[in-house]
């Protein structure tokens, strides 16, 4: 552990037991959560942060009691985080006890159709990812592209225009944040630019801070069933502009699912039959993950219990698990009290009704546990008895707080006020299955309800060594079995799974499933078992192998309605590479021309004319200079940055030689740009479409912007393609697509979080 300093302000009581947390998790502590001084000196241990979060979350027992055991309380809370079995999310971990004191993870603002409306939610947005919150929004109000704006006699710019607003403010605020900020964009499927939606991120330089989603209505999916055709409808006015072939839309959302991930689908309709408060609005949109849909100005605070440590002498420990369940129900309501709200707006929705999202981790080490292979009827069945026993019990807490504390006070406007039988309850909604990138590092568990990730992998550390780390369970059996050996790891280690390898028995590699060994048909079993009963909904990827087709992801998506799920999200394995980068064929002619005047290394001639590029990297400006030959072919590129014999530096030289040897042995442009664009450091720096990644993207950047100076016009050959996925921004580590998001197991790095 790093050194600390001990902040006045926080008196451990020094009887509690250290917590469980395991080596990575102390890493991620660090990096995240643990409170630094101005100088960034860690002012407190893991122990302190508990106590610090525990002691802040019981004081809410005196706004009812002033005589509550507070102390008592909060070693509860203290023991349940410190034993792994319950994590909050991760802006209660940071903020509680803190002066920011905003403990909430998901926000929904509204946009209505006017300048004010739309740049007032900038202004919002910007206050709560400052906070560390994530924000989504439904776009289905803003008026069409093109269509009249009578104010100003002029027309309208569409509402994927004004997501570009949002995107830029995000960029911005995330640059200096503990939490990157991330959003949710989400268009009715009866919004005429639908089909501008479901493209938006053709190009993946677009919307980097958006996830994108179609809210699909009822209606539509009955359009689809017969291959009829549906209403298009302009928000301003409510009239229809044209009709829609259905199967069409449908087909192009599969495409771009199928291209590069995105857009998700949320079964809006399905969504707001469980509104528990309906007659205060529907709803319109959902966190940026999409397990927790919200009315507007309306925020929810969320926390995983860890399946992993609810087991005993080999089965469910449901006397266990129940228990934790009223425990963390308590904890979250009591987060509802003492957050401290962005805007005063959101405080009194969220005071009001007063959605908590209790959900799980683990579960796939749980099924390790079991003996149990996730794609097997046995795990379906596991999760839904499991799920319908957390939401029974998270009932029986809510209402056994009403008793006490009185129902959310918007129950008399709820579904739960309705017949002679009702009974208050103190949350309107209280599951949600989230994702649980970061959280789940720290309880040493699997995350949320997703499958292994991979049962071995190598991890690089600050000096490059490679270490194996591996699936702990994984290890205990092959120990106990007699296959365990640091070569078999090694060989798992390459590509993270053990299908395929005979010396371990069948009967543990049927058991030791990993993602990408699982059809999506099990993944969305999976995902309905849960969903059954959740009330919100369920953070799951269904992973796609490469070589999966578009129909493979249509059938998906359909199998993912007729279960009864809120919503998908897809994730085809390497969907993302090289989208952009592509070679006309006039282009691959000259290149296979040049191909065959690569033998000889041109000498250097006197003097040659070129270019200056002025970049902004992390590691400060960069000067990128240009030289082309007296038939305008590429010839040479130095660049400097930094002072002169810094690393940063000396690593730039040498790309600047071997760019030079390769354009004086007859390469051209293209297969430059395409190998240093889109390369990730520690020190991204600008935004949008200046977004700079590193200072190899700058390189590349610098030759694409000569090519377009060139020709006096952008040349979309060389477009920046920057991937979401790959590389690790923080640590190196491979990004996996899990819940919905992006996250490094490595060292917690989460593009969502």
């Amino acid at each position: 552990m790093t050194k600390f300093r001990k902040p006045r302000m926080l008196k451990t009581p020094q009887d509690l037991p250290a917590p469980a947390f395991k080596k990575n998790a102390l890493t991620v502590l660090e990096r995240r959560y643990l409170m630094k001084d101005n100088q960034g000196n860690i002012m407190e241990e893991p122990r302190d942060m508990l106590w610090r979060v525990a002691l802040t979350i019981a004081e809410a027992d005196k706004n009812y009691n002033e005589a509550a055991p507070v102390a008592e309380l909060a070693r509860e809370f203290y023991d349940m985080m410190a034993d792994l079995d319950f994590m909050p999310n991760s802006p209660t971990l940071m903020n509680a006890g803190r002066e920011l004191g905003q403990l909430s993870a998901c926000f929904v603002l509204p946009i209505e159709d006017s300048m004010g409306s739309i740049f007032e939610a900038v202004k919002q947005t910007a206050l709560i990812h400052q906070s560390g919150g994530g924000t989504g929004f439904s776009f289905s109000s803003i008026r069409p592209k093109n269509d009249v704006v009578h104010s100003t006699k002029g027309i309208s710019s569409g509402p994927i225009s004004f997501m570009g607003v949002f995107d830029c403010a995000t960029e911005t605020i995330k640059q200096g944040g503990t939490r990157r900020g991330a959003n949710m964009a989400m268009l009715r499927v009866d919004h005429p630019d639908i089909m501008d939606f479901i493209k938006a991120k053709s190009d993946l330089t677009v919307l980097q801070n958006f996830n994108l989603s179609v809210s699909v209505t009822d209606h539509f999916m009955a359009a689809l069933a017969e291959g009829g055709e549906y209403d298009l409808v302009n928000p301003r006015d409510n009239a229809v502009v044209k009709r829609q072939n259905a199967t069409k839309v449908f087909r192009q959302v599969v495409k771009q699912a199928w291209l590069s991930g995105e857009p998700g689908i949320i079964f809006i309709d399905r969504m707001n039959a469980d509104n528990p408060t309906p007659e205060l609005g529907r709803i319109e949109s959902t966190n940026p993950c999409g397990e927790q849909p919200l009315l507007p100005n309306e925020s929810c605070n969320l926390g995983s219990i860890n399946l992993a440590n609810m087991m005993a002498n080999g089965q469910i420990d449901y006397d266990k698990l129940g228990a934790t369940v009223a425990r963390a129900v308590h904890f979250l309501d009591n987060v509802v009290e003492v957050n401290t709200y962005p805007l005063p707006e959101i405080e009194k929705t969220t005071k009001a009704n007063r959605k908590i999202g209790l959900g799980v981790m683990g579960f796939a080490d749980l099924l390790l546990k079991l003996g149990l292979p996730y794609s097997s009827p046995e795990a379906c069945d596991t999760a839904g008895k499991l799920m319908a026993f957390i939401d029974t019990k998270a009932m029986e807490a809510s209402v056994a707080l009403a008793r006490v504390r009185g129902p959310f006070p918007n129950f008399a406007k709820s579904i739960y006020a309705k017949g002679d039988d009702a009974v208050p309850v103190r949350n309107a909604t209280r599951t949600t299955i989230a994702p649980t990138g970061t959280i789940s590092i720290l309880a040493g568990c699997s995350s949320g309800v997703e499958p292994l990730f991979a049962v071995s992998f190598v991890r690089r550390v600050m000096d490059n060594d490679e270490l194996i780390e591996v699936n702990p369970i994984f290890e205990q059996v092959a120990k106990a079995e007699g296959f365990h050996s640091p070569q078999l790891l090694k060989k798992i280690a390459h590509n993270g799974s053990v299908q395929g390898l005979d010396e371990i028995p069948l009967k543990y590699r049927q058991i030791f499933e990993t993602a990408h060994d699982i059809t999506p048909e099990n993944h969305i079993h999976i995902q309905a078992a849960f969903q059954k009963h959740t009330n919100n909904a369920v953070s799951k990827t269904i992973n796609f192998p490469r070589e999966a087709t578009q129909d493979d992801v249509k059938n998906a998506f359909m199998l993912a309605y007729q279960m009864g799920c809120k919503g998908v999200t897809i994730y085809r394995d390497g969907c993302r590479e090289g989208q952009v980068l592509n070679i006309g064929k006039t282009d691959k002619q000259q290149a296979s021309t040049v191909e065959a005047q690569r033998i000889v290394k041109r000498d250097r001639p006197r003097s040659l004319m070129g270019s200056t590029f002025q970049m902004t990297t992390g590691c400060g400006p960069m000067y990128v200079t240009i030289n082309e030959d007296e038939n305008c072919q590429p010839f040479e590129l130095f660049n400097t940055v930094g002072k002169a014999g810094g690393c940063a530096a000396s690593q730039c030289e040498a790309i600047g030689r071997l760019v030079s040897l390769a354009w004086r042995s007859g390469m051209p442009f293209e297969p430059i740009v395409k190998q240093l664009v889109g390369i990730s450091c520690h020190k991204p720096a600008g935004f949008g479409e200046n977004k700079v990644t590193s200072c190899a993207d700058a390189i590349a950047q610098a030759i694409r912007l000569h090519v377009e100076k060139r020709n006096g016009c952008r040349d979309t050959t060389l477009a920046r393609s920057t991937q979401s996925f790959g590389a690790c921004p923080e640590c190196g580590g491979v990004v996996e697509h899990e819940g919905g998001c992006q996250v490094c197991h490595a060292c917690g790095y989460s593009e969502c979080a």
